[in-house]
């Protein structure tokens, strides 16, 4: 069955080329547009209910993922000789994020305008992070955009590991937390329910787990757990609005980093990050100032973010970073012990290498760590629900019985 494309495309003079094509599939349509001698751009598929539904910050995102496939394939044709246009013409055409290839398709067109690349790439936020942008106009400057793209792409790789890792350490107890709470309403409204009613006609003598188990049954029934969802949701929407406010981050993210279990992977997540942009700044050529402003951005957490502007003042009045950083609780002597010892050696950069791939280990080491704890404590957990639950809707038979058996003997 034949489907409807949209497509962008440019004739051998150059012109941009738009228009719809009735084709089975992309291929086909990418096939007809080169048979007709012009370069596809972009094949849209036309959508059946009336165009493309577009929600924005949902459709129009671009992965982070696209962003760091897409870095090292761009760095590797800018190594390679090839021309910034071409480069990015290409990569527009591979790329499997539509968006990423609108976008792409946007800053060729810029560039060819006369604009630079790291301008070009600021007008579109959502794909290009202040720090990418700020680490291609050092590379512009400097004139070792290849070097820079290289250094951005493994950049990027490292976030999306980071991601990954910290995604991994949340994931395994959040799916098991949903099926306690699945399994626990199953109990509640179906299981729960048939045994009350049979307890309800022998004149079983509930004992209070019993009674607790059943009055909790039919609270989850009755009308009045819709005014507890109600104020379960008020709450949470309230708690949300007060951690978008200044003061509700500062407050809530001090109270991340002492929650016993994730505390330190908060933490060590929030320096990782910092450092590691910090590092890949400097090394690009970013002057000390800026890269701490940058850095600060992609913190995390007030409280790691809060050292890092402050850190920015204290350069730009002339202190060391090492000193200025030193008078926050949150950032570790192992810190700014090494950046100490990089400003004193002039070998800054190196030393902020390492100190972000340090901590990227200990996220690494940190989640190991968390996920060993987790899965015996997750397991008694389910275990102590479901027994209680199992437990406690045995315990009047088991009364009961003993009475018959009492009445018998008695008999």
């Amino acid at each position: 069955m034949a489907n409807t494309y949209e497509f962008k495309a440019r004739d051998k003079a150059g012109k941009l080329v738009k228009g719809k094509i009735e084709a089975e599939e992309i291929n086909t349509v990418s096939n007809i547009l080169k048979d007709r001698g012009v370069m596809p751009i972009s094949i849209t598929p036309v959508s059946k209910f009336g165009g493309e539904i577009n929600i924005p910050g949902i459709t129009d995102r671009v992965a982070i993922k696209s962003i760091a496939v897409m870095s090292r394939q761009f760095a590797t044709m800018v190594d390679s000789g090839l021309t910034l246009v071409r480069s990015i013409t290409v990569l527009a055409e591979q790329t499997e994020d539509k968006n990423l290839a609108k976008i792409l398709t946007a800053i060729k067109k810029d560039i060819e305008e006369g604009a630079t690349l790291s301008s070009a790439m600021a007008k579109h936020p959502k794909a290009f992070t202040t720090l990418y942008v700020a680490m291609i106009r050092a590379g512009e400057i400097a004139g070792n955009l290849d070097l820079v793209l290289g250094r951005l792409a493994e950049t990027v790789e490292k976030q999306v590991e980071l991601r990954r890792t910290i995604r991994s350490a949340m994931t395994y107890p959040i799916v098991v937390v949903c099926v306690v709470v699945g399994i626990f309403f199953f109990l509640m409204i179906v299981i729960v329910p048939i045994f009350a009613k049979l307890f309800a006609q022998i004149g079983a003598k509930l004992p209070p787990p019993t009674q607790f188990l059943v009055f909790i049954s039919n609270l989850i029934l009755s009308i009045e757990f819709l005014l507890v969802i109600a104020v379960i949701i008020i709450l949470v929407v309230a708690f949300v609005r007060y951690y978008r406010t200044e003061q509700g981050r500062k407050v809530i993210d001090r109270l991340k980093l002492r929650i016993p279990i994730f505390g330190k992977l908060v933490h060590k997540s929030a320096l990782a990050r910092v450092t590691s942009t910090l590092s890949a700044l400097v090394i690009a050529g970013v002057p000390l100032v800026e890269a701490l402003e940058i850095s600060a951005d992609t913190a995390g957490n007030k409280l790691v973010e809060k050292a890092m502007r402050d850190a920015r003042e204290g350069v730009r009045n002339g202190r060391s970073l090492s000193s200025c950083l030193a008078e926050h609780d949150v950032m570790p002597a192992i810190v700014t012990h090494m950046i100490d010892t990089g400003e004193q050696t002039g070998a800054l950069d190196a030393l902020l290498e390492k100190i972000a791939e340090f901590y990227s280990a200990e996220v690494s080491a940190t989640v190991d760590a968390l996920t060993s704890i987790l899965e015996p404590l997750l397991i008694v957990f389910i275990g102590g629900i479901v027994g209680f639950i199992v437990v406690s809707l045995y315990l009047p038979m088991f009364s009961f019985y003993s009475a018959l058996n009492g009445q018998a003997g008695q008999s």
